[in-house]
């Protein structure tokens, strides 16, 4: 499902119980300098990442200041966040000119406490190559090093290297909880693009074998993924990112399965199964 950029006036973007992405949940919040927010989602563990601007929040008396300081934009330095255990009440007050701030969410029953991710606490990939068009980074917020810490959620920021290319390549699923070969975590997804007025492709094959959907992406575009395989791509002379919300069923370890058609691609693109295993 695609939903086109719109002025959500800090609602959520993606609902608790979403009917396509249910183990989700997202928001954005824009603050000029002063202002406060506050939310509590009941049944959902939440994380807040700064995408431009400094905030400080307050989770139920644990207080993490200055957190985030990219000004431009989201290649403006590196992301920090907050996790926020389930349920508890998170206020964000905007410590900058302004602030765009994300709010990621995942279906989690236990409370566990909340902690900040600074920026040399990112677990950091790079992978693919030029070549093969899927060159790429990803900057894991709440990755493997939080594994201990987090029930169900899984937060990132990706970024295409270079101009344009391809990401999510080989196509790959999750929507099956069969282990050991896949894990059901439902994902979404928002995307920016440098230039702004740049966009691209994100494709939805739900069946191997026949043809699928592709919506058009533009700078600021949400994607909720509930099955199928879903690579995307980015137009020649752009740069593309999107932020990343992953909520699993039953663990939080991504487990991927690649659509066996293009399986063999694994063994042509530099990294990817260090980038795989990353996802825990």
């Amino acid at each position: 499902m695609h939903i086109a950029p719109y002025d959500n006036q800090n609602r959520p973007v993606v609902d608790a119980d979403n009917t396509t992405v249910p183990l989700n949940y997202f928001n954005i919040v824009n603050l000029k300098e002063g202002d406060a927010f506050d939310y509590r989602v009941p049944g959902y563990e939440t994380c807040i990442v700064p995408a431009t601007g400094t905030i400080d929040v307050n989770v139920e008396g644990a207080r993490f200041e200055n957190l985030g300081g990219r000004v431009e934009d989201v290649w403006d330095g590196e992301p920090e966040g907050v996790y926020v255990p389930t349920g508890a009440k998170a206020e964000m007050v905007c410590k900058s000119d302004s602030a765009e701030v994300f709010v990621a969410g995942a279906k989690f029953d236990e409370v566990l406490e909340a902690f900040a991710v600074r920026s040399d606490e990112l677990d950091l990939v790079q992978y693919g190559s030029d070549d093969t068009k899927t060159h790429r980074k990803i900057k894991h917020i709440l990755g493997q090093k939080q594994h201990g810490k987090v029930g169900r959620l899984l937060v990132s920021e990706l970024f295409t290297v270079g101009a344009g290319g391809w990401s999510g390549f080989p196509s790959h699923k999750h929507d099956t909880d069969r282990l050991p070969d896949e894990t059901r975590h439902d994902e979404t997804y928002n995307f920016r693009f440098r230039p702004r007025h740049g966009s691209g492709v994100q494709m939805l094959q739900r069946e191997d074998g026949k043809p699928g959907d592709a919506y058009h992406i533009v700078d600021g575009s949400t994607i909720c993924l509930d099955r199928g395989y879903h690579p995307c791509c980015v137009l020649p002379g752009y740069e593309m990112y999107y932020f990343t919300i992953l909520g699993g069923l039953s663990q939080r370890s991504l487990i991927q399965y690649f659509q066996p058609s293009h399986a063999d691609q694994l063994e042509t693109i530099p990294g990817i199964k260090d980038m795989i295993a990353k996802f825990k």
